[in-house]
């Protein structure tokens, strides 16, 4: 399809294609090869300069284990994994070696060598006074369209299409649109692990509303904590790039399972970037220093803090946030909440839930599709007032539109969030394992982090954790770790 496409149309075919999908194309004559990688980068694609050469692969570790690259730590990488709780924002990635292609990019290389970039879209969020006037209710009907026919879209396939089910309104309304579209028999998957210390470790009784509503063939996975650290070290080697979120093992293990009845599911992510979800979007209405207000919100450790964690070579001055601030001063987002609704959709989305979700899934043949990414729906959200979005707390217009498809119960409940208690807080087996890479021969030979500071964050795990309630402690071990398994001595 794609190569009658280019055939057709030539370069500007991408712009015709919905969905995912990241590609090469060999022209035989010319010698010419087009890499591709759709709007959100929902599909990875990353390259390598060799010798008379370009290598590219949808996993870094696949352009590793060619050899022949410079595998020591990019400075520019390693400020944004430490920054942005391990969001590596494209062209860079940790290793000096090897990049990435931004989402809704080509790259034309030629025989020669010779190399351009293009952007194909962008994400604007400039409206006409129509749609600044448009009611709640117009949005809304709007929206549920869109949602509808993005739901549609991606139930086209050979196998049945399932659905991870979380209980929360995003992936409830993705099930509740499949069953309105005609779905039969749908299988959907919800997992949950251990309470620990008072909090809860899963949403099955959410997800059990959703399940008897559209009468779905419902599986409960439930993962012991015993059996979540044991197989945590699977879970990191089939990150492509190191992942510090709580929940990448717990993917892992329900994709392992899922894999068992259904080859292709679709998922929720997206909506939280997409329609406002998250605390700090409110918080940066009428900010007239969104940069430093965002920052403030969302980074893991200011530069000082930064430089008091690496060896002195790995210090480029404040990247990130100069990197922040470029991204904002983009043409196409005046309104401050705007801004950091483009950053986090068209990147930190990018390269980290909708990532972890790629990676863990298709480490067992799991194609996972993500509606919300649909790009004609982002448009669309992205030309809704910011006042709609916010309503309710946050994402009101998303809210109002499942009302008319799923159970009042499961929209008007606190937002969920169960993070794995050994990694939020490192205790036992794993803080030993912490502790063992980051004192390992390895990690001394590698000499990323002052010695002093990994002292510090060893001593007291707890008292050391990062404004979205990661730990400090858990990105430099996960990042150890992760060198270790894919860089071994």
């Amino acid at each position: 399809m794609l190569l009658k496409a280019y055939h057709a149309w030539g370069e500007r075919f991408v712009e015709r294609l919905n969905g995912m999908f990241a590609f090469a194309l060999w022209e035989r004559d010319s010698g010419r090869v087009l890499l591709g990688r759709d709007r959100l980068g929902i599909k990875p694609l990353y390259y390598a300069d060799v010798p008379g050469g370009l290598r590219f692969a949808s996993t870094l570790p696949a352009l590793l284990a060619g050899g022949g690259l410079d595998t020591s730590i990019d400075p520019v990488g390693l400020h944004h994994y430490l920054s942005f709780h391990a969001v590596v924002p494209a062209p860079h990635t940790l290793i000096q070696g090897v990049r990435k292609l931004a989402p809704g990019t080509l790259m034309r290389v030629e025989a020669d060598g010779r190399r351009t970039e293009q952007t194909f879209w962008s994400l604007d969020y400039a409206r006409s006074a129509e749609d600044e006037n448009r009611s709640f209710d117009d949005w809304r009907d709007m929206l549920l369209g869109a949602l509808r026919a993005a739901v549609r879209r991606r139930l086209v396939a050979d196998v049945p299409v399932g659905a991870l089910l979380s209980g929360g309104v995003d992936s409830s309304l993705i099930v509740g649109l499949m069953s309105e579209a005609g779905v039969s028999n749908m299988r959907t998957y919800n997992v949950g692990f251990e309470d620990v210390g008072g909090e809860k470790g899963n949403e099955f009784e959410y997800a059990e509303i959703v399940a008897q509503r559209f009468g779905t063939v419902h599986e409960r996975i439930f993962v012991p904590e015993a059996e979540l650290l044991r197989r945590l070290p699977e879970a990191i080697e089939a990150m492509s790039e190191p992942m510090v979120s709580h929940d990448c093992i717990g993917f892992y293990l329900l994709s392992e399972a899922v894999s068992r009845h259904s080859k292709v599911v679709q998922s929720g992510q997206g909506a939280d970037e997409v329609f406002g979800g998250y605390h700090w979007y409110p918080a940066l209405q009428g900010s007239h220093q969104p940069v430093q207000d965002y920052l403030a919100a969302f980074r893991d450790r200011d530069h000082a803090e930064y430089a008091q964690t690496v060896q002195p070579q790995y210090l480029t001055g404040d990247c990130s946030a100069d990197w922040v601030q470029a991204h904002f001063a983009g043409a196409g987002a005046d309104d401050p909440v705007e801004k950091a609704l483009r950053l986090d959709t068209t990147v930190m989305l990018v390269d980290d839930p909708v990532k972890r979700v790629d990676n863990m899934t298709m480490a067992f043949g799991l194609e996972a599709r993500v509606p919300f990414l649909d790009h004609e729906l982002v448009e669309l959200a992205a030309r809704i007032p910011v006042r709609h979005k916010l309503a309710g707390g946050g994402k009101g217009i998303l809210k109002e539109a499942a009302r008319q498809v799923v159970p009042s119960a499961v929209i008007d409940r606190p937002k969920g969030y169960f993070p794995v208690p050994a990694l939020k807080y490192l205790q036992g087996n794993v803080l030993a394992n912490v502790r063992d890479a980051l004192s390992s021969r390895a990690a001394r030979e590698r000499g990323l982090f002052q010695q002093d500071t990994v002292d510090r964050l060893l001593a007291d795990p707890m008292a050391h954790i990062t404004p979205l309630r990661g730990s400090k402690l858990w990105q430099l071990g996960l990042l150890e770790q992760w060198l270790q398994t894919h860089l071994p001595a």
